[in-house]
């Protein structure tokens, strides 16, 4: 490989480290998500100019702020003079109005370890809606093309690039401030992000559509930005609770699918396969939930659900008391008919599916969830498991129906053949 290659390659992986760093930085000076986007790319046109001939930096992010904010400069010098053009400005009023270029440099040593929570919060602002924020955020924060989110969320690439533009419009019009909100609005603001990557998290742990069971990618890029957003609020129990979660359940992965792509239910995974470096770092983020006194956040409680499955040798070992009594806990905080639908399954391996049957069909009868393919699939099992076959068959076959996704289709229409024959 040559010097060049070596040094793009190398160029490449700083962009993706440093982008989300880079446009908050820039974000702070110039209080414009879209500028500072712009920003970003000609200081990363910059170095791709420069660092074959130089070499890379020994601190490349502090390169790439400069040049982002010499072009920011530019910018403001640039269009001081073509206002010049436009109409004569006397001294006077002049004299009265602050210069943008000396505000920038004036605010160019300040500190930006806040930068990017900032920026965290305003892309996924309440104003957004929720693929509004998911989309924005993945762009700014995990740092994904257009292309790339369009691709993960099974959407076209003209959708996706007008979702984030009108996301940046409406921030831009609503006049949201780039800062990190406090009391009340802070708490309220938080719950929206944390929502908004588990979305991303679990559209990748099972992917609501397409031919592939999991998106990994997605997976990936929820927990890499739960990770910065737990150094940047290391006090916030559910911040620590959502990012175990996220690890507890992403240990999983390599025993979900067989080799063809197929699922695997839990009870039916090899757990050799399940990565113990990453159920330890779950674990000791759970700890960490605790010693904060978050243990009854619903991030918190999830995690704790999935470390029960994580501290059991094998599936017969699952203490299926403990996650029945955490998700009654659940039900009380955040009441939820998917939550009631999971506190079903763990009662039907507790306590036997009749128990469960009882509380799926009230579920049911409610009409809450009745275009959930979920619902149906469990249901189906069920019934399955008390012998009523020719109702779990219409029940899988309903539940193949709902789902969008390929592999989970197939595998519903399998389950439903089984119990027909």
């Amino acid at each position: 490989m040559s010097r060049r290659s070596e040094t793009e390659k190398a160029i490449t992986t700083v962009w993706r480290l440093e982008q989300a760093r880079l446009i908050a930085g820039l974000t702070r000076l110039v209080r414009d998500i879209s500028l500072a986007e712009e920003l970003a790319q000609d200081a990363l046109v910059a170095a791709l100019k420069h660092w074959p001939e130089t070499g890379v930096p020994r601190n490349p992010g502090a390169w790439l702020m400069q040049a982002g904010k010499r072009k920011a400069i530019d910018y403001f010098r640039h269009r001081k003079m073509a206002t010049g053009k436009l109409e004569e400005v006397g001294r006077t009023m002049e004299d009265a109005v602050p210069d943008a270029e000396t505000a920038l440099i004036e605010h160019m040593d300040d500190d930006v370890g806040d930068d990017l929570l900032r920026l965290i919060f305003t892309s996924c602002h309440p104003i957004l809606p929720a693929e509004s924020r998911v989309a924005l955020t993945l762009r700014l924060i995990g740092g994904l093309s257009t292309e790339e989110i369009a691709r993960a969320f099974l959407a076209n690439d003209t959708t996706i690039g007008q979702r984030i533009v009108r996301a940046k419009r409406a921030i831009a019009d609503a006049g949201v401030p780039f800062e990190i909100p406090r009391g009340k609005e802070r708490t309220e603001r938080l719950v929206s992000v944390l929502g908004v990557l588990y979305l991303i998290f679990n559209e990748g742990y099972s992917a609501t559509a397409g031919e592939d069971w999991m998106r990994p990618q997605l997976c990936e890029e929820a927990m890499r930005m739960g990770r910065i957003l737990a150094g940047l609020m290391p006090d916030e129990p559910e911040v620590h609770g959502l990012l175990a979660l996220m690890e507890l359940q992403h240990s999983r992965v390599h025993a979900r699918t067989d080799v063809e792509g197929e699922p695997i239910l839990l009870p039916d995974q090899n757990r050799a396969l399940w990565d113990q470096l990453m159920i330890r770092r779950g674990l000791a983020g759970l700890d960490r939930v605790n010693a904060l006194g978050g243990q009854q956040g619903p991030y918190a409680l999830q995690a704790a659900i999935a470390a029960c499955h994580a501290r059991a040798r094998n599936a017969e070992e699952t203490d299926w008391g403990e996650i029945t009594a955490l998700y009654a806990v659940l039900a009380r905080i955040m009441p939820s008919p998917v939550v009631e639908l999971n506190r079903a399954v763990a009662v039907s391996m507790a306590a036997g599916p009749e128990a469960a049957l009882v509380l799926v069909d009230a579920i049911r009868q409610s009409g809450a969830l009745e275009n959930y393919h979920l619902l149906h699939g469990v249901r189906g099992d069920l019934l399955r498991k008390v012998e009523r076959h020719a109702e779990a068959n219409i029940e899988f076959r309903r539940a193949a129906e709902l789902t969008r996704n390929a592999r989970e289709r197939a595998y519903l229409l399998g389950r439903a053949e089984e119990v027909a024959g």
